[in-house]
């Protein structure tokens, strides 16, 4: 890469061989930064005749799980499926050792859903999208559950 002169490109459709490098990337990055070096993926598959009907992807790290896909196939829906991915996917992180899972919902997706899990409302972003609210939310474990702790003073870094 040195010795070129860089140019900018705008995508539609990154390849997936490029965002996992990326990803690898950040996480050499965050590692080198924290020195917390356990990155994982987490991924809990629902499937029906050799097809996907559901999962919840995300990854444990540092002492906490985010979960960035939840979905389940409209077909299978209202029968338990949800709730049983996300308990499996709390019960991997619980065993990864991590304090508590996050993740993001939409207002017209899931809140209430989560809610039922035991998640909390950390913060709602409202117009996102338009007419709608984007509500970000964590459900502690261990011996955090139950309790508001303080939130965790950050380190600030120097701009990106």
């Amino acid at each position: 890469m040195t010795g070129h002169s860089p140019r900018m490109t705008v995508r539609e459709n990154l390849y997936p061989a490029a965002v996992d490098a990326l990803e690898e990337r950040i996480t050499l990055f965050n590692s080198e930064r924290t020195g917390k070096s356990d990155a994982r993926q987490l991924a809990i598959l629902l499937e029906a005749g050799g097809e996907v009907a559901g999962a919840v992807v995300g990854f444990t790290w540092a002492g906490f799980c985010e979960l960035r896909q939840v979905w389940v196939d409209e077909a299978f829906r209202g029968q338990g499926h949800g709730r049983a991915l996300m308990q499996k996917a709390i019960e991997e992180a619980r065993r990864r050792g991590c304090s508590h899972v996050d993740l993001a919902t939409y207002s017209f997706q899931a809140p209430g859903f989560y809610e039922k899990l035991g998640f909390e409302s950390l913060a709602v972003i409202p117009g996102r999208p338009p007419s709608h609210c984007d509500h970000l939310m964590r459900l502690k474990l261990g011996r955090e559950a139950g309790r508001n702790a303080p939130l965790e003073r950050c380190q600030e870094a120097g701009a990106a």
